[in-house]
């Protein structure tokens, strides 16, 4: 079927919204039509480096209704709503042991640009197309995606609004939840007020953090962290951050039990290092921006018994954890609404350059229309 997508080729810096043929679904495969889409960090990133092959459709925090099943898909069928996640396989030990985030095949299905058996679903007359990325590609008015990476969610929701569930909200919200597994009473730091450092914020405050400290540059997002659950901010262009955390924490404390980078600044990621309490941990969510290694204070880490934990999509299984995420929403207690601006298919590149520059926390996407 023809399908319109936003090509980002080789020899462009912006996405070009073009006619592609998307191939029939396969036996384990569905057809979504999508409503909206999330802009991720992940989706420009991948767009400046040569990490996955051009040309190529990304997008992967879509939101639709199912049009199509395959003939093995049992759980799904037309006129369902879902989120959509990552792929996984779920066959390997971690996917077996319900860890799909660590899946031992994940990066070769969010980033290879074709099916796992190598086979493509997009093409431009006889020329073959880059999709399947995160095992959807949702800037695109339809999406091939599985049964395992598309989440049922309830009709009653504002389905536009969904998309962010799939990683940045579940990264965040999962990082405090499952990573961290943040106790009443505990304390945590987060280290920028993004997408993803928000949600983790709002989910401390539903695990019951004693105190929340939101790190950033931008009186903006710190006010806005404070309204969504932040106890605490410092700004880290007037602090000592580690010396400002461990004042607002009293002298029962040395410092937070956990920390959560999502800045991947190395002179960042050593303040939360050091803004760790006896036996604290921190939890990152991606490399550095230019891979460059991290000089570890083993000395310091190894006195306070201080640990270091990678957070992939928030550590969760999204067909149980996106369910439950979106529950919080429609009782008032995760409202990521709050950090969502809309654009339309046509100002994609306008919602990825307000991203970029900070102006807009997460853009979303509108692709079409819930009920027509």
């Amino acid at each position: 079927m023809e399908v319109q997508a936003a090509l980002f080729r080789a020899d462009a810096d912006t996405l070009s919204i073009e006619t592609l043929d998307l191939a029939e679904p396969l036996p384990e495969e569905v057809l979504v039509r999508l409503i909206a889409t999330g802009v991720c960090h992940t989706d420009q990133k991948v767009r400046e480096t040569p990490r996955v092959p051009r040309p190529i459709v990304l997008g992967h925090e879509g939101a639709g209704v199912v049009e199509r099943v395959g003939s093995q898909v049992t759980t799904l069928q037309p006129g369902d709503h879902v989120v959509l996640s990552f792929d996984y396989c779920g066959r390997c030990r971690a996917c077996r042991e319900n860890r799909p985030a660590h899946c031992w095949e994940g990066s070769k299905r969010h980033f290879g640009g074709h099916r796992p058996d190598g086979s493509v679903t997009l093409r431009q007359g006889d020329t073959p197309v880059h999709g399947n990325f995160f095992g959807q590609s949702s800037f695109a008015t339809y999406a091939l995606c599985y049964e395992s990476n598309a989440v049922k969610v309830r009709k009653d929701a504002p389905l536009e609004l969904l998309g962010p569930l799939g990683c940045g909200v579940q990264t965040g919200a999962g990082a405090v939840l499952n990573t961290f597994d943040l106790q009443p009473g505990q304390t945590i730091a987060v280290f920028g007020s993004g997408a993803v450092g928000l949600s983790a914020i709002m989910a401390a405050r539903l695990a019951g953090a004693e105190q929340i400290i939101a790190v950033d540059v931008v009186e903006d997002r710190l006010r806005l962290a404070t309204e969504l659950g932040a106890t605490n901010t410092v700004n880290g262009r007037n602090a000592d951050v580690p010396s400002a955390i461990k004042a607002l924490l009293g002298p029962d404390r040395n410092g937070v039990d956990y920390a959560l980078d999502t800045t991947c600044l190395p002179p960042v990621l050593l303040q939360a290092i050091d803004a760790l309490g006896t036996r604290g941990t921190l939890g990152f969510v991606s490399n550095t921006s230019t891979g460059e290694p991290l000089p570890l204070p083993l000395g310091k880490m190894m006195a306070g018994g201080k640990q270091i934990r990678a957070v992939i999509q928030g550590d969760s299984a999204p067909q149980t954890f996106i369910p439950m995420l979106l529950d919080f929403y429609m009782q008032g207690r995760l409202p990521f609404d709050r950090m969502v601006k809309f654009y339309e298919f046509s100002e994609i590149n306008q919602a990825f350059e307000d991203s970029h520059h900070g102006t807009t926390i997460k853009p979303i996407i509108r692709i079409g229309a819930p009920h027509t």
